[in-house]
């Protein structure tokens, strides 16, 4: 049944290993609750014995959710299935830093693409350690701070960064093209709730069966890589991967103006997917409902 239109929605997020009866407990849950599912996706992993289930629902009178009750029953649910879940509002706007240095267009398409509604975030701030994309900040009215950083100041400029993340409630920071080495403990800070864009495909996989480690890695595409930040450098778990073919008739700076294109895809894909809570971490693998 279709909710009305405008109705809110609800998302429940859910990992647990594979058994018999985990569809018809959620969906049976739901429907006590009055609740109609608007999507439903879920995925079965015969490598590692994990359910994945993504489902948005709304009351069928349209009327609002209480998250927090429902919330109640999800855990008493988690117990019995071993389940690690999270329960959110579908239109929660969540609130993200963006992190750059100098190269604007991963920044720029960002703030873009939020403006006109392609993307549903509260852009906190524009925090960089270069001043000079602080007037595509302002030109989207969001707040810039720069923090600088050298050798002597990397743990003062961390700390600050820490600080307005803890102060202004951050759900994700966002590295836009920020080129800066984060140290391991910040790394362990934002673990789950920071995404990188590189400029490259990764991994790439040296030695016997290629394949099985690309599988073993949840590769998704050749091209620029987004993914989770983790203590080690551009090996966390691949969120998106965009292609774009090239040929011989191309200069260097024709192919770099191609990857802008192609980071600026996957970094997009990457939040918005983020932030709609499409994405469920399994080890260094991601399982992503789009």
């Amino acid at each position: 049944m279709t909710p009305p239109l405008g109705a809110q929605h609800g998302a429940l997020l859910l990992s647990c290993p594979d058994a018999p009866g985990i569809v018809h407990a959620v969906t049976g849950l739901l429907t006590e609750e009055r609740c109609t599912i608007v999507q439903s996706a879920q995925f079965g992993s015969a490598t590692s014995g994990t359910f994945f289930m993504r489902v948005e629902f709304a009351h069928i009178d349209g009327s609002p959710l209480d998250l927090d009750a429902l919330g109640r029953r999800v855990g008493s649910l988690a117990e019995r299935f071993d389940m690690t879940w999270q329960l959110a509002d579908a239109a929660r706007r969540q609130r993200v830093v963006i992190m750059v240095s100098r190269f604007a267009h991963c920044l720029n398409d960002l703030l873009f693409r939020n403006s006109i509604g392609e993307l549903n975030l509260d852009v906190v701030a524009v925090v960089s350690n270069h001043p000079d994309l602080g007037r595509i900040a302002d030109s989207f009215g969001v707040p810039f701070r720069h923090i600088p950083v050298t050798r002597e100041t990397k743990a003062d400029a961390e700390a600050e960064l820490v600080e307005l993340v803890r102060s202004e409630d951050v759900d994700l920071v966002v590295l836009a093209r920020y080129m800066q080495i984060l140290s391991d403990d910040l790394c362990t800070q934002l673990d789950g709730k920071a995404i990188n864009i590189h400029h490259s495909m990764l991994p790439s996989f040296k030695g016997a069966k290629p394949y099985h480690q690309a599988h073993a890695r949840g590769v998704k595409f050749i091209g620029a890589t987004a993914h989770y930040v983790t203590a080690d450098l551009d090996e966390g778990p691949i969120i998106e991967q965009e292609l774009i073919r090239v040929d011989h008739s191309l200069s260097p700076d024709q192919l770099a103006a191609r990857g802008r294109e192609a980071e600026s895809r996957a970094l997009a894909r990457a939040v918005r997917w983020h932030t709609e809570n499409r994405i469920a971490v399994l080890g260094n693998r991601t399982v992503v409902f789009g």
